[in-house]
């Protein structure tokens, strides 16, 4: 009986077969990409809000503390968005009649909260709190941000595990004094990672292990 396939035949399917694992591969890697890019978690893309609200004027510019408006970051899970009492605190003084703050005075007038656009918002599977990390000495910008040099707020990290894992796994590289923690641009008077580990034994972090363990942020 004749040979029906060339020999070539034979080359040419291990070809085809290595080109769709390839292929196959190639598709999961530029899927994880994607996943993971600033275009699909917007992170660095600024957010609309129903007052043009500037850090970079209040932070950077008047010198405000991130805890005169977030007033629950050092007891709570959450930072809090400040209320409406605390904008009139300066602006019941100044910019009294600007259009631009006039959601703000019919917000107080009203009762109502202003619906401000979330920009970091964590799933509901992730366990995050404020508090502990204040406590440990991680600063926020570490997350959020050079939030003094944005005059909309944006989501500086994309926030992915894996982002979260590297802190989690080397804390020494990111912890600092708890005076420093709303300190924007904040520099370690030394090595990062000697002031770390010293810091971490005064602040009883755990390690690593305990650290990385799925039920510290998942529960």
């Amino acid at each position: 009986m004749s040979q029906i396939f060339h020999r070539r035949a034979n080359a040419l399917a291990r070809a085809s077969i290595g080109g769709v694992i390839f292929f196959i591969g190639f598709l999961g890697w530029a899927g994880y990409e994607l996943d993971v890019s600033h275009y699909n978690s917007r992170a660095k893309v600024p957010q609309e809000q129903p007052i043009p609200f500037s850090h970079a004027h209040h932070v950077g510019g008047e010198g405000f503390d991130c805890r005169y408006c977030h007033t629950s970051v050092e007891n709570s899970s959450f930072a809090g968005i400040p209320p409406t009492q605390i904008c009139l605190n300066c602006h019941s003084q100044i910019w009294r009649t600007s259009p631009t703050l006039e959601p703000v005075r019919a917000s107080y007038r009203t009762n109502t909260s202003i619906h401000w656009t979330r920009v970091h918002d964590l799933p509901d599977y992730v366990y995050f709190n404020h508090s502990i990390h204040i406590a440990k000495g991680v600063g926020c910008e570490s997350c959020h941000g050079r939030v003094d040099k944005m005059p909309l707020m944006w989501e500086e990290n994309a926030l992915h595990m894996e982002w979260c894992l590297n802190c989690h796994r080397h804390p020494e590289q990111y912890v600092r004094p708890r005076e420093f923690v709303t300190t924007m641009g904040y520099q370690p008077e030394g090595d990062q990672e000697e002031i770390g580990r010293s810091l971490m034994k005064e602040y009883n972090i755990q390690d690593a292990r305990l650290l990385t363990s799925c039920s510290t942020c998942h529960r």
